[in-house]
């Protein structure tokens, strides 16, 4: 079982840049694809970016692509999404997990307290 922390959140103004982190336990981190999903106020969990076990390939959800870049280091353990040009509505709790499926977006595993990424306009 991977055990995740997510750190990295905070408060920025719109057009700014964040990197979050995200730790992982276990021996097994390199044998997963990794997943980034956010949660809005009021809205459910949605998809984000995910990166397959070797770093090879990676997809974005249409809202973050051109701004957002997921990467991983497998020698740490640690899996990042670099956030540029950020919006008001990229405001969410940001959870990273294992991940499955062709687009690697389906969620597996539990999940981590998540980060809170708070964009000011």
């Amino acid at each position: 079982q991977v055990q995740l922390v997510e750190s990295g959140g905070g408060l920025v103004q719109a057009g700014g840049s964040l990197r979050l982190s995200c730790a992982a336990s276990g021996r097994t981190f390199s044998s997963y694809s990794m997943g980034w999903f956010r949660r809005a106020p009021g809205k459910e969990r949605d998809f984000v970016a995910a990166i397959s076990w070797n770093g090879g390939d990676t997809y974005y959800a249409d809202s973050v692509k051109g701004r957002f870049t997921i990467s991983r280091d497998n020698a740490k353990n640690t899996v990042y999404l670099q956030m540029n040009s950020l919006k008001p509505e990229d405001t969410a709790v940001y959870f990273c997990v294992p991940t499955l499926g062709p687009t690697m977006s389906l969620p597996i595993g539990s999940w981590g307290p998540g980060a809170q990424v708070t964009v000011s306009s």
